[in-house]
């Protein structure tokens, strides 16, 4: 049961997130991915909830809803797709003939 909330606030807390989803059920867990280098949150998050029931509360009352300056997107988390890199297989750069010198 994970809920993806889009538009967030730069200064939103993980607590912060935890406490506006507790309103609807119990909160599992909350995560705010971050910048890898400046390590500023990202304006997005999961939120876990415990049921379904919870986690439809949650999206029902929150999608589109003003928190922190910002209009929340709030909807049933994606599974994550793996991406491989810059779309292709990631073992295929260049893709050689074996050793073969055409010269």
């Amino acid at each position: 049961m994970s809920v993806y909330v889009g538009n967030l606030s730069y200064d939103v807390t993980e607590e912060a997130l935890n406490a506006v989803f507790a309103e609807y059920g119990s909160v599992k867990r909350v995560q705010l991915p971050t910048d890898r280098e400046t390590g500023r949150v990202r304006g997005f998050g999961f939120v876990e909830m415990g049921t379904d029931a919870e986690e439809t509360a949650a999206i029902e009352a929150l999608d589109g809803a003003e928190w922190m300056g910002r209009d929340l997107k709030v909807n049933k988390a994606k599974p994550r797709e793996d991406r491989g890199s810059f779309g292709g297989n990631r073992n295929n750069y260049g893709g050689g003939g074996g050793g073969r010198n055409r010269y």
